[in-house]
Formats: C-alpha cells, sequence, structure tokens
C-alpha cells in the first residue's frame, strides 16, 4: 500500500517540485557525495515522476487559492518534451558542476532549472507567471556569481528586463482575465487538432502585453542585448545552465498561447539572420554562442509562427536538440575558460593538444548545431526548413533561414573550435577539463549523436506524432535533403577557407560588440544629457539666487544672534520702561474699541 502511495504521489506532482525541493538542501550538503546525489538526484526524480504521469492531457494536480483555480500538473504531448530536457540539462549542470562548490550558485541554479520545469507543467496563466517570475530571481544568481564589479552590473541590467518581462506577463494576465474570467489554457480555445496550441487571440484584452513579455524572454530583436550581456559574464557553469532555459521557456509559451501568430514568423526569420554578422567580429566566444543561440531560437519562433502541425513539431525538436548542444558547446567553453582564464579568440589556439576531449567534445556539438547529418541539430531543423518551404508565401522566409543555416555553420560550426583549439597557437598547454566535466560534455556529445543517427524516439514524442511519423519516413533521409544540406555546409566551409587564406576575415580584436545595446548604454544617457543642456544656465542661474539668498540670511542671523549682537546688546532701563508703557497703552486701547 505505501508502495502504491508513492507511486501515484508521483505520477501526480509536478516533476519540478522536486527539483525544487532538492535545490532547498543543496547549501547545506557539506558532503561531496551527499551534494551529488542532490543536484542529480532531484532530476533524477523529477524524471521518474514525469514517466510515471497517469495520462497526458488532463489535471491531475490542483488547488484553489483566492477563488483561483491554479492547475499544478497537466501534462501533454507539447509540455513533455520540454519538460525532458529541462530535467537532463538539469542534470548535466549537477554533474558538470561537481569540480567545485559554490553553494548559493548550485543551489539557485537549481531552483532555477526546478522553475523552468514547473512552468511547463502547470495548466493557468497564474501559476505559470508564478513560475516565470521564479525564473527571472533565481537565474540572476548565475550572472552575480562570479562576484566583480562588471558581473554585477550586468547583473542588474540583466534583472530589469526579466522583471519587465514579468511585469507585461502580469499586466496582460489581469487584463485577460477581468476580460474573459478564464486562466486555464485548454479551456481558452483549443486548436490544432485537438492540442492546445496557440489558444489565445492577439486581439484579445491583453494579449499584446502577454506577448511583449514573452518575446524579452525570447530575446526577441532590439530586446535582445541582456543575452549577450550576461551569458559571458558567468563562470563556467553558469552560462551552462542559463543557455539551457530562460529563452526555451520561451519558446514553449509562445508555442502554447500564440502559435500561428503570423507576426512570430517575421519576427523569428530576422532572429536568425541578423546575430550572424556581429558573431562574425565578435572576439569573445562565449559571447559567439550567446549570438548564435540568439540565432537558434529564432529558428523556433519561426516555425512557432509557421504553426502548422510539422512546424510545431519542428519547433519542439529544434528546442530539444538545441538545449543538448548549445549546452554541450557552452560546457566546452567553460572547461575552457576553467583552466586558460579566458575564452577570447585572441587568448586561445593550439589548445587541442592538451584538451583533445574537450576539442571532441566541442567538435560534436559544432557539427550538430552546423545541422551536418547524423547529428542531432539535422533531424531537427530539418522539419522547419521544410514547413517554411512548403508555403510558397514564405519563399523570402525559408532564403533567410537558408542563409542562416550557412552563417550559424560560420560562426558556431567553424570559429569556435577553430580558433579555440586550432588557428594559431597560442603556446598555452592547460591541463584536461576535470572529471565531471568531461562526463556531463560526455553524455551530452552521445544525446547529439544519438537523436542524430537514431531520431525515430525522439519523433515519436513530438506533439503531432503522425506528422512527424510521415516526415521521417518520406523526406528526412531523402537524397535531395541530404544533398542539399552537405552543399550548404561544404560551401559555407570552403568561403571560411577562402577567406582565411586571401585574409579577408576579419580579424579577431580585443574589444565588445554592443550592437543595439548602444541605444541603452550611451545613446539614451547621450540623449538625456542633450535634452538638459539648454536648462543647465538656468538651473546654475537658480542656484546662484538661493545661494545668495541664504548668505545674506545667514549673516542677518549672526548679526542678531552672535554675542555681540542686537539680541545680546544691554538696553537702558528707561528705555525698558518706556517700551512696557506703550505696550500696556495699547492692550488698554484695544480692550476699549475691540
Amino acid at each position: 500500500m505505501t508502495v502504491e502511495r508513492l507511486a501515484d504521489w508521483l505520477a501526480n506532482t509536478n516533476p519540478g517540485f522536486f527539483i525544487l525541493v532538492a535545490a532547498l538542501f543543496v547549501p547545506f550538503a557539506r558532503n561531496t557525495a551527499v551534494r551529488a546525489i542532490l543536484m542529480v538526484g532531484g532530476p533524477a526524480v523529477a524524471l521518474v515522476a514525469l514517466i510515471s504521469a497517469e495520462g497526458l492531457g488532463s489535471n491531475l494536480s490542483s488547488v484553489t487559492v483566492l477563488g483561483l483555480d491554479l492547475i499544478l500538473y497537466r501534462p501533454d504531448s507539447l509540455s513533455f518534451l520540454f519538460g525532458l530536457a529541462f530535467i537532463i540539462a538539469a542534470a548535466l549542470f549537477g554533474i558538470y558542476s561537481l569540480h567545485r562548490r559554490d553553494p548559493l550558485q548550485d543551489a539557485t541554479a537549481m531552483l532555477y532549472a526546478g522553475a523552468a520545469v514547473t512552468a511547463v507543467f502547470v495548466g493557468d496563466l497564474v501559476s505559470l507567471f508564478i513560475a516565470w517570475e521564479l525564473t527571472a530571481i533565481t537565474s540572476v544568481f548565475q550572472v552575480l556569481a562570479p562576484r566583480s564589479r562588471e558581473s554585477v552590473r550586468a547583473a542588474m541590467r540583466y534583472l530589469v528586463f526579466q522583471i519587465s518581462s514579468g511585469m507585461l506577463v502580469l499586466a496582460g494576465i489581469c487584463m485577460f482575465v477581468a476580460a474573459t474570467g478564464q486562466t486555464q489554457f485548454a479551456l481558452i480555445a483549443p486548436s490544432l487538432a485537438g492540442l492546445p496550441v496557440g489558444v489565445m487571440d492577439i486581439n484579445a484584452p491583453g494579449a499584446v502585453l502577454i506577448l511583449a513579455g514573452f518575446g524579452i524572454k525570447a530575446a526577441f530583436p532590439m530586446v535582445h542585448n541582456w543575452l549577450q550581456d550576461a551569458y559571458p559574464k558567468t563562470t563556467e557553469t553558469g552560462a551552462v545552465v542559463l543557455s539551457a532555459f530562460t529563452t526555451k521557456l520561451a519558446v514553449y509559451a509562445l508555442a502554447r498561447y500564440f502559435a500561428g501568430l503570423e507576426w512570430l514568423i517575421w519576427i523569428g526569420a530576422i532572429m536568425t539572420v541578423f546575430p550572424v554578422f556581429f558573431a562574425v567580429i565578435e572576439n569573445d566566444l562565449r559571447r559567439v554562442l550567446a549570438y548564435s543561440l540568439n540565432n537558434q531560437v529564432g529558428f523556433m519562433v519561426c516555425a512557432v509562427g509557421i504553426g502548422t502541425q510539422l512546424a510545431v513539431n519542428g519547433a519542439v525538436a529544434h528546442a530539444f536538440a538545441h538545449i543538448m548542444y548549445k549546452a554541450l558547446l557552452f560546457m566546452s567553453m567553460g572547461a575552457v575558460l576553467y583552466r586558460v582564464g579566458s575564452t577570447k579568440a585572441t587568448d586561445l589556439g593550439g589548445l587541442h593538444r592538451t584538451m583533445p576531449w574537450t576539442t571532441l567534445f566541442c567538435l560534436v556539438g559544432a557539427a550538430s548545431i552546423s545541422a551536418l547529418p547524423l547529428f542531432s541539430g539535422f533531424v531537427a531543423k530539418s522539419m522547419v526548413m521544410t514547413a517554411s518551404h512548403a508555403d510558397p508565401a514564405l519563399f523570402v522566409v525559408w532564403l533567410m533561414l537558408l542563409f542562416a543555416s550557412a552563417g550559424v555553420l560560420e560562426h558556431s560550426g567553424i570559429k569556435i573550435p577553430y580558433f579555440a583549439f586550432f588557428g594559431h597557437d597560442s603556446g598555452k598547454r592547460p591541463q584536461e577539463a576535470p572529471f565531471s566535466m568531461l562526463l556531463a560534455m560526455g553524455v551530452a556529445a552521445a544525446l547529439c549523436i544519438l537523436i542524430g543517427v537514431m531520431p525515430g524516439w525522439l519523433y515519436q514524442l513530438l506533439p503531432y506524432e503522425r506528422a512527424a511519423s510521415e516526415f521521417l519516413s518520406s523526406d528526412l533521409w531523402t537524397a535531395p535533403h541530404v544533398l542539399q544540406q552537405v552543399q550548404l555546409l561544404v560551401f559555407a566551409t570552403l568561403a571560411f577557407m577562402l577567406l582565411q587564406w586571401r585574409q579577408l576575415y576579419p580579424a579577431e580584436q580585443p574589444g565588445v560588440i554592443i550592437d543595439v545595446e548602444w541605444l541603452w548604454r550611451r545613446g539614451w544617457p547621450d540623449l538625456v544629457s542633450a535634452a538638459g543642456r539648454p536648462f543647465s544656465r538656468a538651473m546654475q542661474q537658480v542656484a546662484l539666487g538661493v545661494g545668495a539668498v541664504r548668505s545674506w540670511a545667514s549673516g542677518a542671523a549672526r548679526q542678531v544672534f552672535a554675542p555681540d549682537g542686537w539680541v545680546a546688546a544691554k538696553v537702558p532701563l528707561s528705555v525698558t520702561a518706556v517700551c512696557a508703557l506703550a505696550i500696556l497703552g495699547l492692550v488698554l486701547v484695544i480692550s476699549l474699541f475691540a
């Protein structure tokens, strides 16, 4: 009976709760083994709970608070893969970070992961907002972890964007609930083959605010620089955990509430293209990966906007694969940072001699993000490309995605491993990464290869299994499809080699590229200063006038109240008598005629 109750409890409890509970004990784990059990065991229990779920598409746990029905656990075929990817990422982080002990960073990272897992399995807007804000508050500690002046300032800027996202979402939810009285997404407007996807009408009250809040977290153009600003300033482990959750949680929310919204097609297409140019000239390789993350999320957002069954499958599959290979790339750069102390291309080169395993794992991640056949990126991105090519009206979008695919090969598939591990010899001979780092990278690399070689199991877990099976059997491994991708990669590689040979490739130079962030860091302060300049002279005159009045009042007070001033002066007795008589006379007159 006890075992049955435990199994029933696991099957009806949001998996994110187990990670959240484990996180609370991490700061008190003094023993390395206990800490490892908590950081890996929490996600392991969450995985068991997810697999044990009694059924998809039903409310398994709920509670009523202040008259609101909060659906704490409602798994379905859309949330399942996001939750599974988040749980695996949490476990990989737990393994990867075992080489060092930072109780605050470890605990907040697990809280962050638990909040993200919780968010994808809740079934109402209010619960989503609570988990949404918890991810914002806990994730900022990853940016603060280096405890440097630069990281603190980046963390404050990061927090401004994340809190702004939450405020927009909350305002939108309040407007939407006030107008409709509905918070459960399954009851708003079920769509797309019976699965609650794209349930919110953009014309509904508050919908635009909710979309804007989701967009900030997804790093839409013009509000994307919090990502490139914060991620490279974290510790070697912080960027790994940050890369997995925030933007992919936003992709899940966009798919759940706004799939099929045409705006997202063009927003996503722009997201895929513009980071390519900045990543080419960026010197910090972790910042290059941050731009690449923006590029890859653009594919997912574009697919969500297209909104067909194949496109939604592509967005979910791409999110799952991206979490694995992007974590792998950030882990490889984290290992370099840990051993060398820098991830700037100008400081690196030749590291393959003493870090061969890290080099190998980085190459697997590079092949995956480049969508090389037999690696995870190919089986995921192919659905997005096919979905965009299927609609003639989206031909320009397809060309943009094609260009972005070649660009991501250049800046993440080639530039990252070439400048870090090959290229010019920097003369540095660091030790290989610690075993815990290698183990986490090895597991992530194995998953990238497994998905690429045997994609059937992943396709079976996608929201629309029938559409995924048809694509797998009829499109994925066709000769034209494979040859097109191989040709794209080969010509992009040849272009890189030609530019290097002719010394036309932009040279790596020290410096920071802030692109649109110039508006916030320089443009806005300069504008405020210029706008206030005409008033500065008037304010100076006012300040001088106030100073003169204050000086006169101070001098007068000294004249009156100084030891030799008017108040302290001796008055003759006759004068005192006359004054008293005058006062008495005045009182008499007032009493007679008043």
